[in-house]
């Protein structure tokens, strides 16, 4: 069960999505405006908020920046908007929105992506109690010792460049969360590493060539980036 947060100015679509989450135990807090909502987030810790794009104020790709920013306030954003164009979705990504849904939705689909964030949040959360393990990185298979720089693939060592390696494992620390090029390519680049939007799509490529069966965790999302899959 956890704590939700709803920000939906439509009340047919909030009722909507508001009775899917109860129906799945969770405690859900639904406004129809972040002002409205302001209240409600005073001492109170939230897992996910569920933030339409327009709204009467503030928008909730602001709220969504805001979020971002605030490292006293950490629930994990799932936007839903209209806009489906590419370059929309990857504005709310770069503002820091987790995943996105884009109406009209299915609320099957809506309820997959709020579970798939609320796993991650639960991951990262037990990934700060395991200290022991706070260097490893794992998806399927694959395990990333960040300190060590060493990758391994159903216990084979594998050989990855420098690229290859901070692409995984900044993949991984975002797992299910959708990583724009420009994210990827913000992470990557560095001393001696010069890269541009599509030489993330080749090391991609040579990823998946060297994880085998592992390499379906990559997924693709058209026209935005890649993830990979929970």
């Amino acid at each position: 069960m956890a704590n939700i947060l709803v920000v939906e100015d439509e009340a047919e679509i909030r009722d909507l999505i508001k009775l899917h989450l109860q129906r799945d135990q969770h405690q859900v807090v639904d406004a129809a405006s972040i002002e409205e909502a302001e209240p409600s987030m005073c001492g109170k810790n939230f897992d996910l908020a569920v933030v339409d794009w327009m709204l009467p104020g503030m928008s909730g790709l602001g709220f969504v920046k805001y979020l971002h920013g605030n490292k006293e306030v950490s629930p994990a954003t799932l936007m839903v908007t209209a806009n489906s164009e590419p370059d929309d979705l990857i504005e709310a990504l770069e503002a820091g929105a987790d995943d996105y849904v884009v109406k009209p939705f299915d609320p099957g689909v809506l309820m997959a992506r709020v579970r798939a964030l609320l796993r991650r949040q639960s991951t990262l959360v037990a990934g700060d109690q395991g200290k022991n393990e706070e260097n490893l990185l794992r998806a399927g298979d694959l395990v990333l010792d960040v300190e060590k720089h060493e990758a391994s693939c159903a216990g084979e060592p594998l050989t990855l460049t420098v690229s290859e390696f901070k692409l995984l494992a900044n993949l991984i620390k975002n797992r299910g969360r959708v990583m724009t090029r420009a994210m990827l390519v913000a992470e990557i680049q560095g001393e001696g590493i010069s890269v541009v939007g599509r030489t993330i799509d080749t090391h991609v490529f040579g990823l998946r060539k060297k994880l085998g069966d592992s390499g379906d965790l990559i997924d693709t999302v058209r026209g935005v980036g890649y993830r990979v899959k929970i």
